[in-house]
C-alpha cells in the first residue's frame, strides 16, 4: 500500500498549493469480510477529488458524503459501514475520518524518504464508541521523525494513546528491475505499472533506449554487466532477465550477486536455466544458497500464456506469490479468509513515544 500513500501525499501537495483542504479516510478494522485490508486510505478534497480508495467502490460514496462533517468542524470521526445490509456481504467496516493538513516541510521529508525508501509506520488512534478530539493518524520513520495527519491530534498526549490503536508497518514501494529491451520487456513494463511498482528498465548503451521507448518505467538505464549500477536493492527488489541472449543474462547474473532480491526470473525453458546456472556457479562457487534460491525459471506460472502480454501476467503473478509467501491456488479452494495478514496490528496503548 505504499504505492498508494505515495500517491495520496503527491495529490495533496498539489491541493495545498492551490489553497484545497483535505480530509483522509482509513480504515482501521473489519469485522467479517472485506474488499480491502485494514489500512487502505482515501484522500477527499474539499473540491470533490478523491486519490485512493477503501473498497471496490461500494463504500466511497458513503465516506464521501461523512467526510462532509469533518471539513465543516474539523472534528474527525469513525464511520461505520455494515456491508451486510447493504451489499450482502458479510463485512462491518470502522472506517477513521479525519482532516488531512500536513504541513509542506512536513511533505517534502516525507517524499525525501520515500524516495530514499525507508521504511516507517502509519499509526491511526480511534475509538468504535466515542467521538474524540483525540482521533487521528500520525506517519513516523526509524529515525523517530513523526508527521501527524493535522494538528488536531496530539501524538504526546494521553487522551490519544489511551485510544485504540491500529499500526501498520510501510515497506518501500515494491521496485521491479527489468534486465532487457525487446518488446517483451515493454509489454511487462507497461503491465507491472499498473501494480504501482516501480519500474526500472536496463539496457545496453551499444543501443541506448529512452523513457519514452518503455511506457510506466519509472526509469531507463543504459550499463553494460561491467558497470552495472543499481542502488539500494532489497527484499522489495525483483529482478527478470530478459535479454534474449544467453551470454548476456550470464554477465548480468554475475553483476547482480552480491545483491539479495527477493525475485530473480529468468526466462526460457528449464535446460536453459540449468545450463546458466551451472556456467554461473562454475565462474562463483561461493555464491550464497539464499541468492541461488531466488532465481526463478522459467520465470512465470502456469497459466497457459502465450502472448506477450500474458507471459507479463504470469511473471507478476508469480513475484506476487513469491513476495507474499502464498501457493497459488483458485480462491475457491481457499480455506478461511481471504485476506490473511498476521503482520497486522490493531492493539490498545500499543504506540511508543519514541
Amino acid at each position: 500500500m505504499t504505492h498508494e500513500f505515495k500517491e495520496i501525499i503527491k495529490s495533496y501537495a498539489l491541493a495545498k498549493q492551490q489553497g484545497i483542504s483535505a480530509v483522509m479516510a482509513t480504515v482501521v478494522d473489519v469485522e467479517g469480510s472485506s474488499y480491502r485490508r485494514p489500512g487502505v486510505g482515501m484522500l477527499i478534497l474539499k473540491n470533490g477529488v478523491t486519490k485512493g480508495a477503501v473498497s471496490g467502490g461500494c463504500v466511497e460514496k458513503e465516506v464521501f458524503r461523512q467526510a462532509q462533517s469533518v471539513f465543516d468542524t474539523g472534528v474527525p470521526k469513525i464511520m461505520t459501514y455494515d456491508g451486510k445490509y447493504r451489499l450482502g456481504c458479510e463485512g462491518l467496516l470502522y472506517i477513521l475520518i479525519e482532516t488531512f493538513d500536513i504541513s509542506e516541510d512536513g511533505i517534502i521529508t516525507i517524499e525525501e524518504k520515500l524516495t530514499s525508501r525507508e521504511p516507517f509506520e502509519i499509526v491511526s488512534f480511534y475509538s468504535k464508541t466515542e467521538t474524540s478530539n483525540g482521533f487521528g493518524s500520525v506517519v513516523r520513520f526509524e529515525d523517530s521523525k513523526k508527521f501527524p495527519f493535522s494538528d488536531k491530534i496530539d501524538v504526546e498526549s494521553s487522551q490519544v494513546t489511551e485510544q485504540e490503536c491500529f499500526q501498520r508497518k510501510m515497506q518501500p514501494c515494491f521496485r521491479l528491475v527489468v534486465i532487457g529491451t525487446e518488446h517483451d520487456a515493454v509489454k511487462l513494463c507497461q503491465l507491472a505499472s499498473t501494480t504501482g511498482w516501480e519500474i526500472e528498465v536496463i539496457g545496453s548503451p551499444k543501443n541506448p533506449k529512452r523513457p519514452a521507448d518503455f511506457p510506466g518505467a519509472n526509469k531507463v538505464l543504459n550499463y553494460d554487466p561491467d558497470n552495472l549500477k543499481i542502488e539500494q536493492v532489497d527484499k522489495q527488489t525483483a529482478f527478470i532477465l530478459m535479454t534474449h541472449n544467453f551470454a548476456k543474462d550470464l554477465l548480468y547474473l554475475q553483476a547482480i550477486k552480491d545483491f539479495n532480491p527477493v525475485y530473480i526470473g529468468l526466462l526460457g525453458p528449464a535446460r536453459r536455466r540449468e545450463k546458466l546456472l551451472s556456467a554461473f556457479i562454475d565462474y562463483h562457487p561461493e555464491v550464497s544458497d539464499e541468492f541461488l534460491d531466488s532465481i526463478h525459471g522459467p520465470a512465470g506460472l502456469n497459466l497457459g500464456a502465450e502472448t506477450p502480454e500474458e507471459i507479463a501476467i504470469s511473471i507478476i503473478a508469480e513475484i506476487l506469490s513469491v513476495v507474499r509467501n502464498q501457493e497459488p491456488i483458485p480462491l475457491q479452494d481457499k480455506t478461511g479468509a481471504i485476506h490473511d495478514d498476521p503482520k497486522r496490528k490493531n492493539i490498545n496503548a500499543a504506540y511508543t513515544k519514541s
